[in-house]
């Protein structure tokens, strides 16, 4: 926490960010697995399960059976022939512009 003064009798305390920084990793990490979700890499299978019965008192229910799939990424190299293009490069004199500054004295 860092503490400072605008004026003689007042102090401003400012608090750290750090529940916005959880709120957004929250919200990074639901999207990311909504991601994988919506595109198919990662599959769910949910089968079986119900709710609880409700009288006067509550009898627990079952959790659902899932079966989750999820795909694998292949990661590797292979040969190929590709045309790749050769610079040559080689050393000529030619005159360039020059700038300079001259003082009052100098030739």
């Amino acid at each position: 926490m860092v503490e400072y003064r605008n004026e003689p009798d007042r102090v401003v305390v400012r608090r750290g960010g750090s529940g916005k920084v959880l709120a957004a990793v929250v919200i990074i990490v639901a999207l990311i697995v909504a991601f994988l979700f919506a595109t198919g890499f990662w599959k769910a299978d949910v089968k079986g399960g119900s709710l609880p019965d409700v009288d006067v008192s509550a009898k627990g229910g079952s959790l659902p059976k899932v079966d989750l799939d999820s795909k694998a990424v292949v990661v590797g190299t292979k040969e190929t022939q590709v045309a790749v293009p050769k610079v040559k490069t080689e050393k000529e004199s030619i005159s360039v512009p020059v700038v300079g500054v001259k003082d009052n004295g100098e030739k």
